[in-house]
């Protein structure tokens, strides 16, 4: 037997990183972690050490880069307000299901509870919404710690887990073994399952199958759209889960987000069977719990999730099972098939292409034809980013989405996301474009990160909606109070020289016609390029206007 050598914990730390696998991380660096940062200095080779701008950033980062890859992304900050920025990151991921680890450099062992400099108890803050927060105390074990870290964070339904890093334990020198490398626990349909899901589709004359939720691989998404197909079975998705099906094919026909079609809604109602693989049923995608009866809806409800506490948690299904996505379809198109009406798909399918028509309107900038320019354009393989606001629901009405490509939003809400999750895209695969889509509140919180990806040689383009308002909140302060501003005004700032501060190209667009070459110039830009599109605050949504509101 091989002697084991002598290593700090820092070290430990590193080399347990390693071993599972992870091959970059995303940090704001603090002295409570030095001897991480010094470890990391000697596996440069093999590890990628992305510096942010934020610790908001920085989390959010690593929670898209978790989204991306099924593997948990690494963040790293300091104790104290460090670990405060980055809850927001741990939140994003704990609401979208993302395996994410965070790491936090704490005070010494010898200065606990004394509410030292920078004291936080981190199990305390982050157990509300991590998977699992712990603090490791003795180097020793590091490993066992961090192998539970990667499993917990990728097992079942997917999340964040939180390690808080006493600074003098990183330092104490051990002899400890390292551990195996992690393999996630997933559990699989069974094909008693799987029958009683088709006989539960042979029965019914308008279902409809609701896909959404984390764990899909590229084999999982053509999997679902060969049972959807098999079967003539329409497919929505759920809340920003629009790239787990073909939006071209026949069988796809929208999305239960922010901005549902009313014709998916009524067809939802009308649908005699729901099958939910993957989804959790939510807030969103369920518009407040109204367009589903609680507990039990009136259609036939099958929901087969990976997280048994999941099913059941709000709605009553008739047919249920515990598994992950990709095994779910790998078990169901092994079943005959349960043919649907054809009519009916076709109808929800005619529906969905009728009101992805970008609307006439009167506007200098038509939003709906840049989109459409935008859709003829992109690349199959483009990363698309959504920050939270009413202007992500261009993207989400009239882009088209299909694997390899990639929708990434957070379904929590978060403003600020949409910068940090393209430059994590964009310097993950550089070749690769990724274009995030941002009012021009959310750029103010995060937009700083374009230097992030100028430093390491990220390229993605930033569509920023400049209206000079928080949209989404004065659509509903309208809707409520209607003329009566207060709070939703935004200042108007140079967004062209702050984003040359910051390393990356702007083109200001104040009419259609100057969107397109625009965005080729974009496209061929070695380096981030801001487009700043100037938008007509009164159309404060893809399917109302602020005068609208105000009659109503």
């Amino acid at each position: 037997m091989s002697e084991i050598a002598k290593r700090t914990g820092g070290q430990v730390l590193v080399d347990q990183l390693l071993i599972h696998g992870a091959d970059c991380a995303y940090c704001v660096p603090g002295e409570s972690y030095l001897e991480v940062l010094d470890a990391l200095h000697d596996v440069k080779d093999r590890f990628t050490l992305y510096n942010a701008r934020h610790e908001a950033g920085a989390a959010d980062m690593a929670e898209a880069y978790g989204k991306l890859t099924g593997r948990p992304g690494i963040c790293m900050v300091t104790r104290g307000p460090g670990a405060c920025h980055a809850a927001v990151g741990v939140h994003i991921a704990f609401q979208d299901s993302t395996p994410m680890i965070l790491l936090v450099g704490q005070v010494g062992r010898d200065t606990m509870d004394r509410e030292s400099f920078q004291e936080i108890d981190y199990r305390q803050m982050f157990a509300p919404v991590a998977k699992w927060a712990a603090q490791i105390d003795s180097a020793d074990r590091i490993p066992e710690y961090m192998a539970r870290a990667f499993r917990v964070a990728t097992s079942g339904r997917p999340g964040p887990v939180v390690l808080a890093l006493p600074e003098d334990m990183l330092t104490d020198v051990v002899e400890v073994a390292d551990a195996m490398p992690y393999r996630p626990s997933v559990p699989a349909l069974t094909s008693e399952d799987s029958a009683s899901v088709m006989a539960a589709l042979a029965g019914a004359e308008r279902p409809l199958l609701l896909a959404g939720g984390p764990g899909w691989s590229e084999e999982g998404c053509a999997a679902l759209l060969r049972f959807a197909d098999a079967n003539r079975l329409p497919v929505a998705t759920s809340f920003r889960r629009q790239d787990l099906i073909d939006n071209r094919s026949d069988v796809y026909v929208g999305d239960l987000g922010t901005g549902v079609a009313p014709s998916l809604v009524k067809r939802l109602a009308e649908a005699d069977l729901l099958l939910v693989i993957g989804a959790r049923l939510g807030e969103i995608t369920t518009r407040t719990y109204a367009t589903l009866s609680v507990p039990t809806p009136a259609q036939t409800l099958v929901h087969i999730h990976s997280d048994a506490d999941e099913i059941g948690r709000v709605y009553s299904p008739t047919v249920s099972a515990v598994s992950g996505p990709d095994a779910a379809l790998a078990a169901l198109n092994a079943q005959p098939s349960a043919l649907a009406a054809e009519d009916w798909c076709t109808t929800l399918r005619r529906e969905y292409l009728a009101d992805s028509k970008p609307p006439p309107h009167d506007y200098p900038l038509d939003m709906g034809q840049a989109m459409a320019d935008l859709r003829d354009l992109l690349p199959a393989d483009t990363v698309i980013t959504l920050d939270a606001g009413n202007h992500t629901g261009w993207a989400q009405r009239f882009l088209r989405y299909a694997r390899p490509g990639r929708q990434i939003g957070s379904t929590c809400g978060s403003m600020g996301y949409a910068v940090p999750a393209a430059v994590a895209a964009s310097l993950q695969e550089p070749k690769r474009q990724a274009i995030a889509f941002v009012g021009d509140g959310g750029f103010m919180m995060s937009g700083m990160e374009i230097a992030t990806a100028a430093q390491h040689g990220g390229r993605p383009i930033v569509l920023v909606f400049n209206n000079g308002t928080y949209g989404t909140i004065r659509m509903h302060q309208e809707r409520e109070h209607p003329e009566r501003i207060s709070g939703t005004d935004i200042a108007s700032s140079d967004i062209g020289r702050i984003a040359e501060g910051l390393g990356a190209a702007h083109e200001r667009i104040t009419e259609t016609a100057q969107f397109k070459p625009a965005l080729l110039r974009a496209f061929e830009h070695d380096a981030p390029t801001v487009i700043e599109l100037m938008t007509d605050p009164d159309q404060i949504s893809t399917r109302t206007t602020v005068g609208r509101l105000r009659g109503a």
